[in-house]
């Protein structure tokens, strides 16, 4: 009897492995397939996707082109080689010999130019994918006091804006908050990561106010639509003085028993560590908010600044940095020349003003080499015009130590054109690099304009 119940219960043990092994075939293990293919489309559906680190031993060697070095220099036959990451050699390749077996690749780039990566500050890029669709803008926060809010955590590298900046040679930017008031912190990015830790070259290194304006504009269900006086303006600039002040006091003190989020967040504008932006742009309250600055210690940065020109003496003076903000745009007044935007770069330029070129929002940061051509075009010198996007603008917002320049011991993060890079018809970039990574240009635009091209044929 034992012997058939041990028959019974085999054939039941071989009958129900049976039924395991169809149901894993059958059920689990297209499972396991489908949700293996899904997670490999998940990591790559960022397109493309980003380059990995110089190897080492992998040196690259740019030769011949015409190198922009950012500081004013040109060299008409150079010579620009890194490894790791960093510049390791730029010169005139004139007369000198150049041994090619120590590099893993050479870029022949007569013809061309070579130049360091352009930098957008003040921009919202990785924060707004389409502007009319508010789930996807994330670059303020309601209310008019908000310093700790970091614009960095909601950074988005899948983003299919920042690829086609790229393609135009900005290769970093200042991703920034918006808003009223204090409006949080900024970060420095390279635009060319896996996720925002990656992307992230200088976290919280900016503060961003947002001086009350002088006058403002009705909405339609006022029944005066049109521009009007701010009557808050005194009650708003006296609200900035006391968060201020609350600010300093907090500041002095290195170990408080309850801590404010708040103002720790600015803890960071006394004691240094943070520059701060102020985004204005008429005459007045760009000398207001100076003058505001002063008084607690603080040399500030003007953003947007549109009335730089009519108060060059006071900025130069105070030796304050502003950030203009689309030269392509049309004058503030009536009554200004046409040409007012254009040229406002080149007075600043005379007046010894330090500026940097900039311009709103995310898309449109593809345009920043073209603002800097503008002002070229209207009595700034080129190579001036250039820094203004390279190392001037690195130095306004504090990292030209790394990087900005074509300079040995930089960071590799550079591009050759086939053309004037400052001007939208010979701006070509047909090679990038960030941190000494080879970056794929590829992007949206060009995939749409090959997509379509094939249906035209």
């Amino acid at each position: 009897m034992y012997c058939i119940y041990g028959i019974q219960n085999a054939t039941l043990a071989q009958t129900r492995s049976e039924k395991i092994n169809t149901f894993y075939t059958m059920t689990i293990k297209p499972l396991t397939l489908f949700l293996t293919l899904f997670a490999t489309q998940i990591l790559l559906a960022q397109s493309p996707v980003p380059a990995p680190a110089q190897k080492k031993g992998g040196a690259v060697l740019l030769l011949n082109g015409t190198a922009h070095i950012g500081n004013g220099t040109v060299i008409n036959n150079s010579a620009v080689a890194f490894e790791n990451g960093k510049l390791t050699f730029v010169a005139d390749a004139t007369g000198i010999r150049i041994d090619r077996s120590k590099y893993a690749k050479i870029f022949d780039a007569t013809g061309k130019h070579v130049y360091p990566g352009f930098i957008a500050p003040n921009s919202t890029i990785g924060l707004v994918e389409i502007e009319a669709a508010r789930p996807t803008v994330d670059y303020s926060e309601a209310g008019n006091f908000n310093p700790n809010i970091r614009a960095i955590v909601a950074y988005n590298t899948d983003s299919d804006i920042i690829p086609t900046v790229r393609s135009n040679g900005v290769l970093m930017a200042q991703s920034a908050p918006s808003g009223s008031g204090v409006a949080g912190t900024s970060s420095i990015v390279q635009l060319d990561a896996w996720n925002w830790e990656d992307a992230a070259y200088r976290t919280d290194n900016g503060m961003h106010l947002y001086w009350p304006a002088l006058r403002g504009f009705g909405g339609f269900d006022t029944g005066n639509p049109g521009p009007r006086k701010n009557e808050k303006y005194d009650k708003e600039v006296q609200f900035l003085n006391t968060a201020f002040e609350e600010a300093r006091a907090y500041a002095q003190n290195p170990t408080p028993a309850v801590k404010n989020l708040k103002l720790e967040a600015m803890r960071g504008l006394f004691d240094r560590t943070k520059r701060l932006f102020i985004h204005t742009d008429a005459a007045r309250t760009m000398q207001e908010s100076v003058l505001f600055a002063e008084r607690f210690g603080l040399s500030p940065v003007l953003v947007s600044a549109n009335d730089a020109w009519l108060v060059a003496d006071f900025l130069k003076a105070h030796n304050i940095s502003v950030i203009l903000d689309r030269t392509q745009r049309l004058p503030e007044r009536e009554d200004e020349d046409y040409d007012q935007p254009y040229k406002t770069a080149a007075l600043l330029y005379t007046k010894g003003v330090n500026f940097a070129f900039g311009e709103t929002g995310a898309w449109r940061q593809r345009n920043l080499p073209f603002h800097a051509g503008q002002a070229a075009g209207f009595g700034l010198p080129k190579e001036a015009a250039l820094s203004a996007i390279t190392l001037q603008t690195a130095k306004i917002l504090g990292i030209d130590a790394t990087c900005g320049s074509l300079e040995v011991g930089k960071d590799a993060t550079l591009f050759i054109s086939d053309g004037d890079a400052l001007d939208m018809r010979t701006n070509k970039v047909n090679a990038a690099f960030i941190n000494g990574r080879e970056i794929n240009l590829d992007n949206k635009h060009k995939q749409l304009n090959r997509r379509f091209e094939v249906a035209r044929e």
